[in-house]
């Protein structure tokens, strides 16, 4: 697996075409690694490992299970395989490459297909319109020119939310969206470049916390529609759909700002009007199996421990993705709770009635 990184990347994408001032931005910050990059890390090497040995995950408990779910899946297309192939798309973005974990050459049905393995259980990744994996096509159509294709199949793979989402385009509609991130690139490497907001582009931007331009943009959201309120004694529903539009963003950027000064003050960088103080504590034994010999002494075994049956979740961990079928009849899928979403949102809307609710 390859450890390079382009300044216009395809897993940056969607940050730097819709934003092309996060670019500038974003110079001088490091990564940091995370408990649940590195797990992804681990997971995607488990992968390649085992695609390039043509072998299974024993005895790896959970990630084992879920990346054979994907080894399945990536094996059973059609065509010739590439493992963590590197692709350039420098056609397009000047010395922009990216790593796909998959690709396949379906050569007799003109096809690629092109397998994002997403390991995180955070955040359901979306095949239609992902930037990152419209790169890698272009990328893919670049290396494999002598062969003719027609369409590129464009797949996430997200095992641990139960998540296979595709989404084909014809190649001709592929070069043409190519020619639209060239000046996203043009613009992205200039020296004025806008820096533009949005739920997107800045979901993971380490300019974040300190971004002029989404301060301005929360200023507008709560100033903009609610110039002169006296005359009115509630808000209408232009005002709130307004305020909902924005809501993720504004959200988002008030955490980061939090984490920002708490990790300078954890650093002793200080930061002037704030402190770091103990939070709410809790009890627990230090030695439990002491408390329990101690305890016994006076007090019954049902009066000291408490006993539940296993979770589904659990009992799905404890038998095996290749035995659940023992158990899957014994399980139902409550449905959850309403949320609220954009009426762009791909799930069908719900039949409220009282009853959906506690």
């Amino acid at each position: 697996m390859t450890s390079k990184h382009a300044l216009l990347s395809a897993s940056s994408s969607e940050r730097w075409l819709k934003c092309p001032g996060s670019v500038a931005a974003c110079k001088g910050y490091t990564n940091v690694s995370s408990p649940s990059a590195e797990e992804g890390t681990l997971a995607h090497e488990m992968a390649e490992f085992h695609l390039l040995n043509d072998t299974n995950p024993e005895d790896n408990g959970e990630m084992g299970e879920y990346v054979q779910t994907y080894l399945d899946f990536v094996r059973s297309l059609p065509g010739d395989k590439f493992v963590e192939r590197l692709v350039s798309f420098d056609d397009y973005a000047p010395d922009a490459y990216g790593t796909a974990d998959f690709i396949s050459l379906d050569i007799p049905n003109k096809t690629i297909y092109i397998v994002d393995f997403k390991y995180g259980k955070g955040h359901r990744v979306s095949a239609e319109d992902n930037t990152q994996m419209r790169l890698y096509a272009l990328g893919a159509l670049a290396e494999f020119s002598y062969f003719e294709f027609e369409k590129v199949a464009m797949i996430i793979c997200q095992p641990r939310l139960d998540h296979l989402d595709e989404w084909t385009v014809p190649v001709m509609e592929l070069y043409k969206w190519g020619e639209y991130v060239k000046q996203r690139a043009e613009l992205a490497l200039s020296e004025d470049a806008p820096r533009i907001p949005g739920d997107s582009q800045c979901l993971w931007c380490l300019h974040k916390p300190v971004c002029p331009e989404l301060l301005k943009l929360t200023e507008a959201t709560l100033m903009a529609e609610f110039d002169d309120l006296s005359p009115v004694t509630r808000l209408t529903d232009g005002q709130l759909r307004y305020v909902l539009d924005n809501a993720k963003l504004i959200t988002s950027w008030l955490s980061a700002v939090e984490e920002l000064v708490k990790t300078r003050l954890d650093n002793s960088e200080g930061f002037e009007g704030y402190k770091l103080v103990e939070g709410r504590s809790s009890r627990e034994w230090s030695n439990a199996e002491q408390a329990a010999i101690v305890l016994s002494e006076a007090y019954g075994e049902d009066e000291l421990f408490e006993r539940s049956f296993i979770s589904p979740a659990k009992a799905e961990k404890l038998v095996g993705k290749k035995n659940y079928g023992t158990i899957s009849s014994l399980i139902v899928k409550k449905a959850g709770k309403p949320a609220l979403v954009p009426a762009s949102d791909p799930r069908p809307p719900l039949g409220i009635s009282a009853d959906s609710f506690d």
